[in-house]
């Protein structure tokens, strides 16, 4: 008998069309099971095209919720608006009121948070495992950070993203489908092999039905089901996201980071990032290389 993590491997490993009818048959348990009251988080992203494209292929009126934290590049916007049925919710603060009163989204969501804790907590407990508790701690490698001026935090996807799904959820009974795929990080790993695809026991129950496909299978459905996407992702770019969050760009590898990107394909947006909003400083704090505008 396989592990949930095993087993998480073997599906990875099925072929697509058995994918897409594993996929059908989560959605229409969830569909049922909440009795029609869902709908898309649909972020303009190539995983959550497919996501949309799978559940209005058989339930043709499920709204679209796009959440426009001012973030997304244009080309997301401008796909987002050629798709019918979309709700369109702002947060009620933009990302420069977030940083400015909380701090960058910096390293990693935990570093970040656990940043911001060893700064401000009135705990003295929780101040020491903040640098001393071998799995509370900020890891070592990222502790000097505690002691610089760049204001950090992980409040960003809380207050532009989390936060207005949770009023959204609350005021229509509605339950989110998510595009996200257990291969993109470990804690998604993790979500996957507690609650496997429809997270019905959860504190926020979500749907998360192509969870076990992999890139690839993304990109085939799209090319060969004709579903139309962003424009972005024939510019350079494997994923999207919010522009300006520095999350992991310190993995990324040098002269091709998501911001190397930005000033070759957005060089007005990426003259934006580090001129307006202060980037420059912390992406050559946390990358230990200088960023320049280029040619």
């Amino acid at each position: 008998m396989p592990t949930p993590k095993e087993l998480l491997h073997i599906r990875q490993g099925y072929p697509l069309d058995f994918k897409i009818a594993m996929s059908q048959k989560r959605i229409r348990e969830w569909y049922q099971y909440w009795g029609g009251e869902v709908y898309v988080a649909f972020s303009g992203g190539k995983d959550s095209t497919v996501v949309l494209h799978l559940v209005r292929s058989l339930y043709p009126d499920v709204p679209a919720v796009f959440f426009d934290t001012g973030l997304e590049y244009p080309e997301i916007k401008e796909f987002v608006r050629t798709i019918s049925n979309v709700v369109v919710i702002k947060p009620k603060l933009s990302f420069r009121e977030v940083v400015d009163k909380y701090g960058f989204p910096v390293v990693s969501r935990e570093t970040a948070q656990r940043i911001y804790e060893a700064r401000n907590t009135k705990s003295d407990k929780l101040r020491l495992a903040r640098w001393f508790n071998k799995k509370q701690r900020v890891p070592l490698k990222w502790q000097y950070l505690i002691g610089t001026d760049i204001p950090i935090s992980a409040f960003c996807c809380e207050i532009m993203k989390k936060r207005p799904a949770y009023k959204y959820e609350k005021e229509t009974g509605q339950h989110p489908i998510l595009g996200s795929r257990a291969a993109e990080s470990s804690t998604r790993i993790q979500r996957y092999i507690k609650f496997g695809c429809n997270a019905f026991s959860a504190s926020r129950p979500t749907s998360q039905p192509i969870a076990f496909w992999t890139n690839d299978d993304v990109i085939t459905y799209l090319h060969s089901n004709n579903v139309p996407y962003s424009k972005i992702y024939d510019m350079g770019y494997e994923r999207t996201g919010c522009m300006f969050c520095m999350f992991g760009v310190q993995t990324e590898p040098e002269g091709n980071t998501r911001f190397d990107r930005m000033r070759r394909t957005h060089p007005k947006i990426y003259k934006y990032c580090m001129d307006n909003l202060g980037l420059r400083p912390i992406l050559e704090t946390i990358t230990k290389r200088r960023w320049d505008d280029g040619e």
